[in-house]
């Protein structure tokens, strides 16, 4: 919004500045920030006491996390409120990618924001049909995917780039659409089991979205896609200002949500932000990338999916409860070590992530 200043400029002056997306970025960081900084505490003692008893605890979980009972959910509501009011003052809003990441974002946090509710308010752990969440994702990624070809330049529509190989594109024609759908669904969803312990799944969400926006702004600019030899999606850099306000937003969540968390992000947050990271990486042509920078998410998802089929199969469990987290919780891992671990894992898949845009 606040770009069309810029209409103003005549250059050298204040209004200048928001021409430029770094300087817009840092804007919306901060902005992000301080309002999840100002509303943090309030929003935490309105969830308390609508809420009363808080999120439901499994009764099969580890013992550990009996002594959380009463914690709020829907701390999330804090993480997009500040993306989204950040997001729409600093982002040009004639930007057609913005849009798809913000439907995105805003739909999956719809959904969250249900399945939360009828968990808090029948107090059990079922919430929404798994069935009616996954009719819903696939409608909304459907319409993103869709979206995304079509803007898509036309050497670009229907392609999916590989990383590492700098002329190497797989014409999937229409299938890109199905394949970029599950880009998604299967993004947000990942990060929604991931978001199992304090602090666990913000951090790797906000390092893969700078990761991921620094692609974005890359793949943006026809400077640095040429001497990378990357190709190049014209209008992708607006997608730095939404990541910069997701990273501000996170931290000011983070302030809370650091063990023992005053606050948990729930479904509304975790499928939102997974659900992001989905669309930043379809539209930008980086869905293998994603499941580099991403890396956690994936074995975390894995991990469930492992120990289902197995189970089914045999009987038996591969690890003492899934997702992995819970099962180094299992084997007498501390919290706060699964964290700090799990999150320096993130970091150097993220480096590796990055590296690719170089080694061509």
């Amino acid at each position: 919004m606040l770009y069309w200043l810029s209409t103003f400029s005549e250059g050298g002056d204040l209004f200048n500045l928001f021409r430029y997306i770094t300087f817009r970025a840092g804007a919306a960081f901060f902005t992000a920030l301080i309002f999840g900084f100002i509303f943090g505490s309030p929003l935490i003692s309105y969830l308390r006491k609508m809420q009363k008893k808080g999120q439901p605890i499994r009764d099969d979980g580890p013992e550990g996390h009996l002594v959380k009972a009463g914690t709020p959910t829907m701390g999330g509501i804090l993480i997009l409120s500040a993306l989204f009011v950040s997001t729409l003052l600093w982002a040009r809003l004639d930007n057609g990618y913005v849009w798809i990441v913000l439907l995105v974002t805003a739909g999956y946090a719809a959904i969250g924001f249900a399945d939360d509710y009828a968990k808090v308010s029948k107090h059990n752990t079922k919430g929404v049909s798994g069935r009616l969440r996954m009719t819903l994702g696939l409608s909304l990624a459907f319409v993103a995917s869709a979206w995304a070809m079509w803007l898509h330049p036309a050497d670009l529509t229907g392609q999916l780039a590989l990383p590492v190989f700098k002329d190497v594109l797989i014409n999937l024609g229409v299938f890109f659409v199905p394949f970029a759908m599950i880009v998604i669904v299967g993004a947000a969803n990942a990060v929604n089991l991931t978001d199992g312990l304090d602090g666990l799944a913000i951090m790797p969400v906000m390092i893969a979205a700078g990761t991921l926006g620094v692609i974005a702004y890359t793949v943006g600019r026809a400077d640095f896609t040429e001497y990378l030899g990357v190709h190049r999606v014209p209008g992708t850099g607006e997608i730095l200002i939404f990541v910069a306000a997701l990273i501000g937003g996170g931290l000011g969540f983070l302030w809370y949500n650091a063990p023992p968390a005053a606050v948990f992000m729930g479904d509304t947050g975790s499928l939102a932000l997974g659900g992001a990271l989905g669309a930043i990486a379809v539209v930008t042509k980086h869905e293998i990338v994603l499941a580099i920078v991403g890396g956690l998410f994936v074995v975390e998802a894995l991990s469930v999916i492992i120990q289902v089929l197995y189970f089914k199969r045999t009987g038996k469990r591969v690890f003492l409860m899934a997702p992995i987290h819970h099962h180094f919780e299992k084997k007498g891992w501390g919290e706060a070590q699964i964290v700090i671990r799990f999150w320096i894992i993130a970091l150097v898949l993220a480096l590796i992530g990055l590296a690719t845009l170089k080694l061509r």
